[in-house]
């Protein structure tokens, strides 16, 4: 694929491509993924995914977008919202360091990285599935937590985005320059009950 055009085009079997090139970056993961395999997976040509995604980056940022929002969808489903703020954070916590430090999340992390001076759109069109839907849950979240007086926070989308970046505190650099190569249940489970000690220490009641 080339890097002639960012432009994504629809059609007929657009969703069957996106589930095809699913099933392959998930296993394969960004630089493994072949487009014959992508096409094989969907069961279209190559020259039926090349009129829709011109650029592998293109078709994995699509895929990346829809499986943050599907990860999201996944969260608010299975954590109950009323519990109280301990056990919420907590799960909260460990269901986004998994993703983001998940070799799928590291690549689109990086990608976007990679490609945000060419394709500037692509980094703010996963901040907008990624980063962004995590701090309007938040947010919705702690307003109701600070209704039933479980909470005492001011300004909603600071504290939104300081319990993500806790989530990070020592893992996401080390993984990104490479000082490290892989995460632990036990690395996870360390950070985020840390993150979540800090976060009712700063606002709890």
């Amino acid at each position: 694929m080339n890097d002639a055009s960012p432009i994504v085009r629809k059609g007929r079997k657009f969703d069957q491509v996106l589930e095809g090139a699913r099933a392959v970056f998930m296993v394969d993961g960004f630089e493994g993924a072949s487009v014959d395999d992508i096409a094989k997976q969907a069961g279209v040509s190559k020259a039926t995914l090349y009129s829709y995604f011109p650029d592998k980056r293109l078709l994995f940022m699509e895929v990346a977008n829809l499986e943050c929002a599907r990860q999201s969808q996944d969260a608010v489903d299975n954590i109950d919202m009323s519990a109280p703020p301990r056990d919420v954070l907590c799960q909260a916590g460990r269901h986004f360091l998994r993703f983001l430090t998940s070799k799928f999340g590291q690549q689109v992390f990086r990608i976007c990285v990679a490609e945000s001076d060419r394709f500037p759109e692509i980094g703010r069109a996963f901040y907008k599935s990624g980063p962004e839907r995590m701090r309007a849950e938040m947010r919705e979240y702690f307003t109701a937590s600070v209704a039933r007086g479980e909470l005492k926070i001011d300004d909603l989308t600071l504290a939104a985005d300081q319990f993500g970046e806790l989530c990070k505190a020592d893992i996401w650099p080390r993984l990104m320059f490479g000082v490290i190569s892989s995460v632990s249940d036990e690395d996870i489970e360390r950070v985020v009950e840390g993150a979540v000690e800090t976060f009712l220490a700063r606002y709890g009641v």
